[in-house]
C-alpha cells in the first residue's frame, strides 16, 4: 500500500442526455480504448432495452436499482500479521462499492454470449430484480467476509 497522500477525487462531467453523474461514471467503465461515443451509444441503448416490459417512468430507475442491489457491504482484505496472511473482513467505502458494482456488471455482461448491448441490458435487468451473475458475485463476497469474521479483530 502506498504511503503517499491519497489521490484527489476527480469530478467528471455528467452525461449529456440525462445529466447524471453516476451514468457518466458507468459509461467510463464500459468505455474501451477511449471510445466514449461508442460507450455512450451502447449504454443508452442497453438502458432502453432493460426498461422494456416495465412501467417505470424514469429511464435510469433500472440502472439505479441494479447498482443498489449489486453494491457489496463487506469485503475481505489481506492483512499480514506475524508471518501469516489473514483475510480480514472490512466494510466497503461507498465510492468503492459503486465502482465494484459497475465493474462486476460490465465484466459479467461482457462474459455473456451475443452482442454486448443485449448482454448489458440483460445483466442490468437481472441485477435490478436481484438475480444474475453480478448478484451472485456480491453474495460470494459477503459469504467470504462472513466466513472470515473470526479475523475481524485484525482490522486496524
Amino acid at each position: 500500500m502506498s504511503r503517499r497522500a491519497q489521490a484527489p477525487v476527480r469530478h467528471i462531467l455528467p452525461d449529456p442526455k440525462f445529466n447524471n453523474d453516476m451514468l457518466a461514471k458507468f459509461m467510463n467503465v464500459v468505455m474501451k480504448s477511449g471510445k466514449k461515443s461508442l460507450a455512450e451509444r451502447v449504454v443508452y441503448e442497453a438502458i432502453e432495452q432493460s426498461r422494456q416490459g416495465s412501467d417505470s417512468v424514469d429511464p435510469l430507475e433500472t440502472l439505479n436499482k441494479a447498482v443498489e442491489n449489486v453494491k457489496p457491504r463487506l469485503e475481505t482484505k489481506s492483512r499480514r500479521v506475524g508471518g501469516a496472511t489473514y483475510q480480514v473482513p472490512m466494510e466497503v467505502a461507498p465510492a468503492r462499492a459503486v465502482a465494484l458494482a459497475f465493474r462486476w456488471i460490465v465484466n459479467y455482461a461482457s462474459a455473456r454470449k451475443g452482442s454486448f448491448k443485449k448482454a448489458l441490458a440483460t445483466e442490468l435487468k437481472e441485477a435490478a430484480l436481484g438475480q444474475g451473475n453480478a448478484i451472485k458475485k456480491r453474495d460470494d463476497t459477503h459469504k467470504m467476509a462472513q466466513a472470515n469474521r473470526a479475523f475481524a479483530h485484525f482490522r486496524f
